[in-house]
């Protein structure tokens, strides 16, 4: 008999020390010989960005709880200052490592004749191209401030980095001065002549750097120096509660107070004098020590996700082109394909294009009435929005949900949304107080007296951007049990109160917490009896400590659990007494993991649903998501595949331990290698040339 949850000792991991070691992770591809150069180079960029964010959302959210009162504190199972504390030691532990892997990386560019060089560092002709370019495109962009005089620093930009000038001259004290280093044009990179095969590099806080004596030169200094310094904001939105304001123009402002949130890092270089970096943390007024972070002389590594391609062979991955579905073809009509049969895609092993075919077919099927689409993230120049504009001056209804706080995308989708309106759109803007992150599409076909409706649910946003680098999965379905709650999703969105009856989708936040509960519990319930019983998931964070506590009480009762977790994981697997039928996975490669995948054995009745959803209470309680049963056997079957391929990655895999060392998962001696990411390619591959030999892109 199963131990119940009260009398579980348990165990979680606090999400943001857990968030540290999926970061920690990203910085190990860095570290990997494995991995292609270029690739390493851009995963030191994308830990440096990911770094960033987690300052700026989950640190500045930390520092707002420890500035409740004592008694607020004390419903916390934590002390946030505890955490934050915490942090730190993991964040300094992480960023020695950062350093070093530069260094590293630096070493194994120069053996590829590939040379970062400083101002310093420069032959003449280097020299005068770089005065060249500097006079020519990045002169117009500086604009220095004289700091001498000034009570406190003017905003600064946390996007940004800024070089700190200090002129002295003998005898009287230093003159101090602040540039920022633009950070969209010109490239952060300046590729110098070179000669032979050799190819040198320079960085644009450099190019400055050689070039002070010409911006400061109605001074009189006998010694000019910069130090690099980077604050990071509390990104956290502030919205006024004027009721004569629109949603929109609340967000907008609040997109414009953001700017001026309060710091939570600085960073600066550990080589500046003391004289200067106390001037600067007195100006800035930080009010916490622990937000000074000595750093090298390098910030905003995130540049270096756009690191020039330098083409040499062997630097970056290799190509693995999108397939065609089987099904679909660019001369067939998408809907008849769909109204014969469901259709799953696999981003980004099968193409986008599919999804944008389907909407163009529905902008100009005369028979088309409507469109309804749900929109969290979208492309900078977005084919999906231009399809529904384009859906709209062909005469069709269509309406769009637009969640406005995707957070760091609220600029975009508020142009997306005006753009829209302007194009006679009908834009919803979510539900009162709840985030709007479920993946929609409803397309409504009136063909004599029938009704058709197609729907699409997916994983993932409707970004034909990030499904070349995300993994997601979408299903397109005219199935009827399907797409009438899909249309009672949408009917929710313009009336809160219409609810509707669900059996084939679990919405949140009404349904997904109480469903997920009873799914597992069926689970439990089969364990007791003797039956086969087991749980297989694949998320983005599992985090909710709820569905934990009940994931603890399956593996005790005899529930096998599989769990593939890309980023936070608070629950600990294989505690004797707690979770030792629960085995945890994380696999970090090419593309970022990102579907949602929960299967239930049900005595091998096997449901499988996928969805917008993690298990975290953010998901489940305070926002309006997704999940989709799969009813289509071949497609179910598809998923399962895909599943046991990545549980069956021996390279790219990390095993989730107890001490969540982040150990890569070693291929047995009887074992051949596996690569998930590209073992799932061939499986796509293969299937398209066994289903239709003909088809290629």
């Amino acid at each position: 008999m199963a131990k119940k949850g009260k009398d579980i000792k348990f165990r979680y991991i606090h999400r943001d020390l857990s968030w540290l070691s999926f970061n920690e992770r990203v910085l190990q591809e860095a570290e990997d010989k494995r991995v292609p150069l270029n690739e390493r180079v851009r995963f030191l960029g994308i830990f440096s960005n990911n770094q960033d964010e987690f300052f700026r959302v989950r640190v500045a959210t930390l520092r707002r709880m420890a500035k409740l009162e004592k008694e607020q504190i004390k419903a916390f199972d934590i002390r946030p200052s505890k955490i934050i504390g915490q942090i730190q030691k993991k964040v300094l532990v992480l960023k020695n490592r950062f350093d070093s892997s530069y260094l590293e990386l630096l070493k194994e560019l120069e053996k590829e004749n590939i040379f970062l060089l400083n101002e310093k560092q420069l032959d003449k002709q280097q020299g005068e191209a770089v005065r060249d370019h500097f006079n020519d495109n990045v002169r117009p962009r500086l604009f220095p401030i004289m700091l001498d005089n000034l009570n406190r620093l003017p905003v600064l930009s946390d996007t940004s980095i800024y070089l700190a000038v200090r002129l002295t001259r003998d005898g009287q004290l230093p003159r101090f001065s602040l540039i920022e280093v633009p950070d969209k044009d010109p490239s952060r990179f300046f590729v110098l002549p070179s000669q032979n095969e050799r190819l040198s590099i320079i960085l644009l806080d450099d190019v400055i750097r050689y070039n002070l004596d010409t911006i400061y030169q109605i001074f009189e200094y006998d010694k000019i120096e910069a130090y690099t310094i980077k604050l990071t904001r509390d990104a956290e939105l502030d919205f006024d509660s004027d009721l004569s304001q629109s949603l929109i123009e609340l967000i907008q402002k609040s997109v414009k107070r953001r700017v001026k949130g309060e710091p939570v890092r600085f960073i600066y270089d550990a080589e500046m004098p003391k004289d200067m970096l106390d001037f600067l943390t007195k100006k800035v007024k930080l009010q916490k020590d622990d937000a000074l972070i000595p750093g090298a002389r390098y910030h905003n590594f995130k540049d270096f996700i756009k690191f020039p391609d330098l083409r040499r062979i062997g630097l970056r991955y290799r190509v693995h082109p999108p397939v065609l579905h089987p099904d679909l073809h660019p001369q067939m009509s998408v809907f008849q394909v769909i109204r014969r049969q469901d259709v799953m895609l696999h981003f980004p092993y099968q193409t986008f294009n599919h999804v944008i075919d389907f909407l163009r077919e529905a902008a100009i099927t005369p028979s088309v009435t409507h469109i309804y689409m749900t929109l969290y993230r979208v492309a900078k120049n977005s084919s999906v929005v231009l399809s529904l504009i384009n859906a709209a001056r062909n005469g069709k209804s269509v309406t769009v949900v637009m969640e406005l706080q995707a957070r760091f995308d609220e600029e975009n989708n508020i142009y997306w949304a005006n753009r829209l309106q302007e194009e006679g759109v009908r834009v919803i803007y979510g539900v009162n107080k709840l985030k709007v992150h479920a993946k929609l599409c409803l397309v409504r076909e009136s063909v004599g007296n029938r009704t058709l409706h197609y729907a699409s649910i997916g994983t993932g946003n409707f970004n034909e951007e990030t499904a070349r680098l995300y993994t997601d999965i979408m299903l397109m379905t005219t199935r009827p049990s399907v797409v009438r709650e899909v249309i009672q999703v949408f009917s929710f969105f313009d009336n809160q109160y219409d609810i509707g009856a669900y059996k084939n989708l679990i919405m949140a936040p009404l349904f997904l917490r109480d469903k997920m509960r009873q799914l597992i519990k069926r689970e439990i319930r089969n364990a007791e009896a003797g039956k086969p019983a087991s749980i297989f998931i694949k998320v983005n964070n599992l985090v909710d400590k709820d569905i934990i506590r009940l994931l603890y009480e399956a593996s005790e009762a005899g529930v096998d659990i599989r769990l593939i977790v890309r980023s936070a994981c608070s629950l600990v697997p294989e505690v004797k007494g707690m979770s030792s039928r629960i085995r945890a996975i994380s696999i970090l490669d090419k593309f970022l993991e990102h579907p949602r995948i929960y299967y239930f054995h049900n005595d091998g009745k096997e449901d499988v649903y996928i969805g917008s959803a993690d298990v975290m209470e953010r998901n489940i309680d305070n926002r309006v998501e997704v999940l989709v049963r799969l009813l289509d056997h071949k497609i179910r079957q598809q998923v399962i595949d895909i599943l046991e391929i990545q549980w069956s990655d021996n390279m790219k895999a990390r095993n989730l331990s107890q001490q969540h060392l982040n150990e890569y998962i070693q291929p047995e001696a009887h074992e051949a290698p596996v690569r998930s990411q590209i073992a799932i390619y061939e499986y796509f591959k293969n299937y398209l040339e066994t289903e239709n030999p003909d088809k290629s892109l």
